[in-house]
Order: structure tokens, then sequence, then C-alpha cells
């Protein structure tokens, strides 16, 4: 049994390894998906109900009304986004997200890069995880069941919650990249 525990306690190379290539795929997979109209139709909740971002709106105040089920297409809907400026967003949103993965892969050459990189998946992970207060469509709505509101997070609340773990994981990572860099600089000198 010790054996094991002994195996386990070298693990953490490996396991900050797979954080740091764990982050870089989530990054550039959903990054690169904001590209495309489903994702972006996805977010206009978050972006529409946001303090910090609804101004990128045209008119977020009616997003409801516009909303596309995943899958389905609804020419009138994807008209209104074109003209709320959903798409724009979206493509900027994505780009700066692609870059926080791209950040992460300079780790081996540039790990002061990877540093700011985690950094910046850091804060963007509060960002994220503020929408559970800001988006109402966060959490199970009104509609019968006694099962309602918080603690009884929705599809969309599931979905921001997991930013606990991202910020978890940038933190290790960017202590990481910041030992590296310190290693890198002393070796240097």
């Amino acid at each position: 049994m010790v054996k094991l525990f002994e195996l386990a306690a070298r693990m953490d190379k490996v396991g900050v390894a797979v954080t740091r290539v764990g982050l870089i795929v989530v990054l550039l997979w959903i990054g690169g998906l904001k590209a495309f109209p489903y994702e972006a139709d996805g977010i206009v909740p978050f972006v529409a109900n946001s303090p910090f971002m609804s101004f990128f709106f045209a008119d977020g105040d009616n997003y409801k009304a516009h909303m596309n089920p995943e899958g389905v297409l609804n020419t009138e809907n994807r008209a209104w986004h074109e003209a709320n400026h959903t798409y724009e967003f979206s493509y900027g949103l994505g780009a700066v997200i692609v870059l926080y993965g791209l950040l992460l892969c300079l780790h081996p050459w540039l790990p002061q890069a990877a540093t700011v990189g985690s950094f910046l998946v850091f804060v963007m992970s509060i960002v994220t995880l503020s929408f559970l207060i800001t988006t109402p469509e966060s959490w199970v709505p009104n509609l019968g069941d006694a099962q309602h509101g918080f603690p009884y997070l929705s599809g969309r609340g599931r979905l921001v919650i997991k930013d606990a773990i991202m910020m978890g994981a940038a933190l290790v990572t960017m202590a990481d990249s910041a030992k590296a860099y310190l290693r890198k600089r002393a070796s240097s000198q």
C-alpha cells in the first residue's frame, strides 16, 4: 500500500503537465468554436446580463426572443444576432481565448509568457464565474417543479461552474511556469 502512495507522490510533475495540456486543449477548442454561430448564440445570455460586457451588444435587452436552440437555424434570429453584434463579439472573444491557449503552449521556450497566459486564464475564470450571479439562465427556471432557482444549476449554470476547475488549473500552471522562468533566469546569470 505504501508503494502506491509513493508512486502517487511522484505524479505531481505529470499532473501539472496534464493540467497544462488540458487547459490548452479546452482554450483552443472552445475559443475556436466561438467562430461558429451556434456557439456565439449560446453565450448571448451571459454577455447580455453582464454589467461588464453588455455594452458590446446593440440590443442585448431583447435577446430572449432571439435565442436559437442548438442545431436549429432560424434565419430571423440569425439576422437579429448579426445586427446585435453577437458574432463580432464572439469572434473577438474566441481570438482572446485562443491567444491564452497559445501563451500556455509557450511554456517550454518562454515560461514567462505562459505565466502571463495562465494569469489571464485565472482572471477569465473569475469573470465567467460571475455569470452565476448575473445570468438568470444559470438557474433552473420555475416551470412548475419544486426544484428551481438556487441551488439548482441549469445546463448553462453547470457549464459555468466548471470554471472553478479552470481557475485552479490556471493557478497551478502559472506557478509552474513562473518557477521555470526563475530557474531559467538563475541559470543564465
